[in-house]
């Protein structure tokens, strides 16, 4: 208990940002479509966020070491508010791409200071409970800032000024808090070959697990709305996705760890292959073939970014662990820079079935390529691998939270 009052006012603050800044991308979706924005400008205001996430990844370490934490920490808040309230000023949806790169900035952001910050305070003995509780705080506020449309008329002034709010209520608990400031980190580099040197295959995977989560985030709510799902349901739609990811990590960790995590990307993405036909197939079959639908998708998806970074962590030293997460992270933001856009356009010509096409055809390349790379060097031994671990998709730091789990067994 003592644990979870210590953090408390970190945790509060990732709720308040996530239901904001988190309910921001599908509400952008649905006004869009309200205000008669056609689906490639919709699919921009998806990519425009992840350019504001990756600006906010390499930004805010720099940042923290100029001005500190708090202050870091108020300046990303204030982008996203910014940004939130720019909406109601125009319906330019050029205008609205750049307050969503304001928005990605500050998810980017927030994340920075608050992952630093716990990795700054925890201890060895209290680690794992902390990145237990924080996996939880994450993924349930990402699961409500999905249900939160459902109350939110589209394009309404109430609506982007309540998600404003909420983002500058996210500014209290962090500020006010009594708990000192620790020292600021170094940043850390940022070097993609890095990457690529200890596993393509991982590369990859990343790249695919941005094209199917950002597609289906920032445009899912297109779909939603071609196949006749009304706001509320569309928001349940959405909430499905995230729900199926959550179950999925405990199984899939449990299989990473007994087997070859080659062979586990390859049946994931085999499975998500499935998962895309089942939801074109659904499209027509009611509400709830569609709810399941979505559930098994991010059921399969989900797990391929924490499966892909596991096994490229058993290919690097304890020393490269920290760069090899940022150069994980800046592969992820390449992919989920061009999604949004892509799915939109590809729905714009082909209809919805596109989207889920357009995702399963990442997931057979990265089956290809899965079993090209198993030919050129054999997997490590079970006992030189590294403990599977869920990786939230947050900042360029985030793995020095996750270093010391991925301790060899």
């Amino acid at each position: 208990m003592r644990m979870i009052l210590s953090f408390a006012a970190l945790f509060l603050s990732v709720i308040l940002l996530q239901l904001s800044t988190g309910g921001v991308g599908p509400l952008d979706a649905l006004s869009g479509i309200t205000l008669g924005f056609d689906k490639e400008q919709i699919g921009l205001l998806g990519s425009a966020h992840f350019l504001g996430f990756f600006i906010g990844c390499w930004w805010t370490p720099r940042l923290m070491g100029s001005i500190g934490h708090s202050r870091a920490f108020a300046a990303c808040t204030s982008l996203g508010a910014m940004g939130l309230l720019g909406h109601t000023l125009t319906e330019d949806p050029h205008l609205w791409a750049l307050m969503r790169i304001a928005s990605g900035v500050c998810v980017a952001g927030c994340y920075t200071v608050v992952e630093a910050w716990l990795n700054a305070k925890v201890t060895n003995e209290n680690r794992g409970r902390t990145m237990g509780l924080y996996r939880i705080v994450d993924m349930g506020a990402s699961l409500g800032a999905q249900l939160i449309i459902a109350v939110l008329p589209p394009a309404a002034y109430l609506s982007y000024n309540l998600l404003a709010i909420v983002c500058c209520a996210a500014l209290l608990p962090l500020t006010l808090t009594k708990a000192s400031q620790p020292e600021t980190p170094n940043a850390p580099r940022l070097r993609p070959r890095l990457a690529w040197r200890c596993s393509p295959l991982a590369v990859a995977g990343v790249i695919v697990a941005a094209l199917s989560s950002a597609s289906f985030r920032m445009v899912g709510p297109i779909y939603g709305q071609e196949v006749g799902l009304a706001v509320d349901q569309i928001a349940f739609f959405l909430a499905a996705f995230v729900l199926g990811g959550a179950m999925a990590q405990y199984p899939m960790g449990w299989l990473a760890d007994k087997f070859d995590r080659r062979w586990v990307l390859i049946w994931l993405s085999a499975a998500a292959v499935i998962s895309c036909l089942a939801t074109m197939a659904t499209s027509g079959m009611g509400t709830l073939g569609v709810m399941l639908a979505a559930g098994f998708f991010g059921f399969t998806t989900f797990p391929i970014f924490s499966v892909s970074a596991a096994h490229a962590n058993d290919f690097a030293t304890s020393e490269e662990r920290v760069e090899l997460s940022a150069a994980l992270m800046f592969f992820f933001a390449l992919g989920a820079i061009a999604a949004p856009y892509v799915a939109s356009s590809l729905i714009e010509n082909y209809g919805p079935p596109a989207l889920f096409a357009f995702v399963a055809c990442g997931h057979l390349l990265l089956i290809g390529f899965g079993l090209t790379r198993m030919q050129a060097r054999p997997a490590p031994e079970l006992e030189e691998r590294t403990r599977y671990v869920y990786a939230p998709r947050t900042s360029f730091t985030i793995g020095r939270l996750l270093k010391r789990s991925r301790e060899r067994k």
